[in-house]
C-alpha cells in the first residue's frame, strides 16, 4: 500500500511505525474471511482491510477522527484473527492501537459515552472499585428490564447489568502479596500477574495456578506493587493510564529480576499476556532505563500453559471420563500464537478434548467490547456457544477470564484450563463443575497419554 506521510509526520514514532505497517498491506483481502465483524455484518469498512483504509486516510490527513471512522474502529474486537490470516505479516494490532489513541485525542464523543468510558477505565483495572461496582450492579440487576429506550446508552446499561454475576466469590487469600514456597526442591522461581477483574470474578484461577506451580517445585512470587496490566485502558485509547499501570508492573518485576531472579512472569489471563508481552514495544521510545526494563519483562512473560509444559506437568489422578470443549481465546491463539499447548496439557491430564467449528472466531468478549458493543457481542456469543455445544463436550475450557465470563452461565460450565489441570494433579475439584459430572477418583498413577 502506498502512503504519503510528510517528513514532519514521520518524526512521530507512532506514525512512523504505522506507516511501515500500512506499506506492508497488499490489499489481498484474506483477512475479510476471518474477521468476525465482517462475517456478521458484511460491510467492507467493518473488515481489517476497510479499517486500514480508514485509518490511513485519518492519519495521513492529520485531521480529527470522524464519526464514521470512530464507529468502524470501535466495532473492531482486536481479536487479531486477521494477523493469523495475513500472508504479508501486517501488524494490525499496533496500527489499531495507534488509531484508538489518535481517536481518543482528536474526537469528542457524545457525553454519555465519554462518561461511560471514563467510568470503565477508572473502575475495571482496580479490584476494590470493581468489586464495589459489581455489588451495586447485582442489586440493580432486577431493574435492568425497566431501563427505557433502545438507544445506545440504554442498551449498554442493560448489557452491563446482565453481565453482573449473581454472586461474587470472596477475595482469595492466596493472591495477596507474598512468596509461595516451592514444595520439595525448588526447580524454578516465577512472578504471577494476579490481574484486576480476575481477582474479583474468579480468584480460584490464581489459587489453582499457585497450587499447581508450587507442587511442581516452582516458587511463586506475588508482588505488592503490581496491578492491572493496562490492557483495558490501552484498548480504549487511554494511553497515559495504561502506561502508568504498566510502569508499576515493570518496576515491581524488575526488582525481582534484579534480586533473586525470575525464570518467568506467569500470566493466566491470555488477554493480559498479550499486552505484557508487548511492553517492550509500548515502552520503546521511553527514556532508559524504562525501555530496557520493559523489554526484559516482556521477554520473561509467559502464558501459564507455556510454563507448565516447560517444567513437565504431570497428572496424579486417573483420567476422568470427561469431554472438554476447548475454546481458544483470541488473545492466546492470535495474539500470542499459542495453539497446541493447552490442548496437549488437557489431553495429558486425561480429558477428551474437542474443538468447535469456527474456532478462529471471537466469542465477543474482547475486554470491554461486550459492554460497548452488546449487539455484536451477543451475536458472536450465541454463535460460539452453538458451535461449542455441537462438540458434545460437557464443559468449556479456556485460558482467559473474559471468555469465561462471556460464555459462562449456560448449560455448559466454563472453567479455566489451569483449574482442570490442577484438579488432575492433586488439587480440588473445580467449584463450577456440576455435581452430575465425574467425581474425584482415588489418587493413583495416571494412564499415559501421547503428547500432541
Amino acid at each position: 500500500m502506498q502512503t504519503s506521510f510528510s517528513p514532519a509526520q514521520l518524526t512521530d514514532p507512532d506514525t512512523r511505525e504505522s506507516n511501515a505497517i500500512l506499506r506492508s498491506c497488499v490489499h489481498c483481502g484474506f483477512c475479510t474471511a476471518t474477521c468476525p465483524t465482517f462475517v456478521l455484518l458484511g460491510d467492507e469498512l467493518d473488515s481489517p482491510r476497510g479499517r486500514i483504509y480508514l485509518i490511513k486516510d485519518m492519519l495521513e490527513g492529520g485531521k480529527p477522527a470522524t464519526e464514521a471512522v470512530v464507529r468502524h474502529v470501535d466495532r473492531c474486537l482486536s481479536c487479531l484473527s486477521c494477523m493469523t490470516t495475513c500472508p504479508s505479516g501486517v501488524h494490525y494490532m499496533h496500527l489499531v492501537d495507534h488509531a484508538r489513541r489518535y481517536i481518543e485525542e482528536t474526537y469528542t464523543r457524545p457525553w454519555p459515552e465519554r462518561m461511560l468510558r471514563r467510568v470503565l477505565g477508572a473502575t475495571l483495572p482496580y479490584p476494590r472499585r470493581f468489586r464495589a461496582a459489581l455489588a451495586a450492579a447485582r442489586l440493580a440487576r432486577p431493574l435492568g428490564g425497566l431501563i427505557p429506550g433502545q438507544g445506545t446508552t440504554a442498551r449498554r446499561l442493560r448489557a452491563m447489568l446482565s453481565l453482573a454475576p449473581a454472586r461474587l466469590p470472596p477475595a482469595g487469600a492466596a493472591q495477596r502479596p507474598r512468596i509461595h514456597r516451592a514444595e520439595g526442591q525448588r526447580r524454578g522461581r516465577v512472578a504471577l500477574l494476579t490481574g484486576c477483574a480476575q481477582t474479583v470474578l474468579a480468584p480460584s484461577i490464581n489459587e489453582a495456578t499457585i497450587r499447581l506451580l508450587t507442587r511442581m517445585g516452582i516458587e511463586v512470587v506475588v508482588t505488592a506493587e503490581q496491578g492491572c496490566c493496562g490492557a483495558l485502558n490501552h484498548h480504549m485509547g487511554q494511553h497515559e493510564p495504561a502506561m502508568a499501570l504498566a510502569r508499576a508492573n515493570i518496576a515491581a518485576w524488575t526488582r525481582e529480576i534484579d534480586g533473586e531472579g525470575l525464570d518467568a512472569i506467569v500470566v493466566n489471563a491470555s488477554g493480559c499476556g498479550t499486552t505484557v508481552k508487548d511492553y517492550g514495544f509500548m515502552f520503546r521510545e521511553e527514556p532508559e532505563p524504562w525501555a530496557a526494563r520493559a523489554a526484559a519483562v516482556a521477554a520473561r512473560a509467559k502464558d501459564v500453559s507455556e510454563v507448565l509444559l516447560r517444567f513437565g506437568y504431570a497428572p496424579t489422578r486417573p483420567a476422568p471420563d470427561l469431554t472438554v470443549a476447548y475454546h481458544a481465546a483470541c488473545s492466546l491463539q492470535h495474539g500470542q500464537k499459542i495453539t497446541g499447548v493447552p490442548k496437549q496439557l488437557l489431553r495429558q491430564a486425561g480429558f477428551t478434548v474437542k474443538e468447535p467449528a469456527e474456532g478462529h472466531l471471537c466469542c465477543g468478549s474482547a475486554g470491554t467490547y461486550n459492554l460497548m458493543q452488546p449487539e455484536i457481542a451477543g451475536q458472536l456469543r450465541a454463535r460460539k456457544l452453538e458451535n461449542l455445544r455441537r462438540t458434545g463436550g460437557a464443559v468449556i475450557a479456556s485460558g482467559n477470564i473474559g471468555c469465561l465470563t462471556q460464555l459462562g452461565g449456560e448449560a455448559m460450565p466454563a472453567i479455566h484450563t489451569v483449574e482442570l489441570l490442577d484438579w488432575m494433579a492433586g488439587g480440588p475439584r473445580p467449584a463450577s463443575l456440576p455435581e452430575s459430572l465425574p467425581r474425584d477418583r482415588p489418587e493413583g498413577p495416571a494412564a499415559p497419554v501421547a503428547a500432541e
